[in-house]
């Protein structure tokens, strides 16, 4: 039986539909799609409770945390809510592989084992060579290395694993094609279909972690959150030696000064993590320093699994305090030491390394790397 429009879904939905999907173990396409309705906004609190509950079960009490290291915001694309879009003028760096290991030993000193390598897609220079000469000056120090850089193609994801890369966050940004088309301007990136395969060359070649997400405030954020969840089902079926994890970035102030067509509420953005965990119970979800202190502590002990912390979004902002131009302003300005503190006084324990190479099979390309 043909599942009704998303829109009429969303609009459809009623008390009942609601209560039922609460009632479901395994939540099905339109189930989904009825918990992130209006109809479900005043059931959030049980929402909430059996997402917590499913959190614990799966989880347990801990929170991993990790760091972004932005090496570079050049960048060829032209999109309407990026501070690193290509027109802006903004103070451009892109860091050597020396000046990528000095801004990596302040976070390592910091505690941090999980690094986020992010750039602007600059093809000439942020390519495969330098990636992996950053993996192998990092690999041995950091225990896992993901990248939220420009895209490649599946031969280009598997020499990034050989050399020690085991995580991709790629967001969609936007799920809706005709939102998608208006706010990527130009550049390699304009491509809707193709920036959505992505994913599939990194699950094929054997990433152990896959990093979805849509910038929330370009287009309906029910919307945004379905299409976001069926790929988050899609991917784990697909790659289910893998692990889906889900971000929930809201658009920031940037150098673009991108407005936000859609706002969404912070009960909407629970409520919206809430239904995530459900739909994907499995699935690291992901909070930023976007968000405020306050609304990060809030959502602690909820879903959110995993967390950036002591963040800056310019190359070189570790270490130099001038720094180059910023991808976006954070909100939680504390220090990963106060983050971890945070948990812990809310009874949940702060991980800083959850993954060693020595767990993957002897013949891994990656455990050699």
């Amino acid at each position: 039986m043909k599942s009704a429009p998303l829109p009429a879904m969303l609009s459809q939905a009623t008390a009942y539909d609601v209560d039922c999907a609460l009632d479901c173990e395994s939540l099905n396409d339109a189930q989904i799609a009825t918990l992130l309705s209006r109809a479900a906004t005043p059931y959030l609190e049980a929402i909430a409770c059996r997402a917590s509950n499913l959190t614990r079960q799966r989880f347990g009490r801990t929170t991993q945390l990790f760091a972004p290291l932005y090496v570079s915001n050049e960048c060829v694309n032209r999109c309407s809510y990026c501070g690193f879009s290509q027109e802006l003028s903004i103070r451009r760096r892109t860091l050597s592989v020396p000046a990528v290991i000095t801004e990596a030993e302040r976070l390592y000193a910091e505690g941090f084992r999980h690094l986020l390598i992010v750039s602007g897609e600059i093809p000439r220079i942020i390519n495969l060579e330098y990636l992996e000469a950053v993996a192998t000056a990092l690999r041995q120090r950091f225990d896992s290395l993901s990248i939220e850089v420009g895209s490649f193609d599946l031969a280009g994801y598997q020499r990034l694993a050989a050399a020690g890369i085991d995580g991709l966050t790629l967001y969609q940004e936007t799920y809706l094609p005709d939102i998608y088309r208006r706010v990527h301007i130009a550049g390699p990136k304009a491509r809707f279909e193709k920036r959505l395969q992505v994913m599939q060359y990194a699950g094929q070649a054997g990433f152990r972690v896959l990093g979805i997400g849509a910038l929330l405030g370009l287009g309906p954020w029910q919307h945004e959150a379905f299409h976001l969840a069926m790929h988050g089902r899609s991917l784990t079926r697909q790659f289910w030696k893998s692990r889906i994890a889900v971000s929930f970035p809201r658009i920031r102030e940037n150098a673009g000064g991108q407005g936000v067509p859609y706002p969404v509420t912070d009960r909407d953005l629970v409520q919206m993590i809430c239904v995530m965990r459900l739909a994907l119970p499995d699935a690291e979800l992901v909070l930023s320093t976007r968000e405020t202190a306050s609304l990060r502590d809030d959502l602690m002990g909820l879903c959110i699994t995993r967390m950036s912390a002591g963040s800056r979004t310019n190359p070189g902002g570790y270490s130099d305090s001038e720094g180059a131009g910023e991808q976006f302003s954070i909100s939680d300005q504390r220090s990963a030491s106060e983050v971890s503190l945070a948990l812990c006084q809310r009874g949940l324990e702060p991980v800083w390394k959850d993954f060693d190479r020595g767990f993957l099979p002897p013949n891994s390309p990656e455990r050699s790397a």
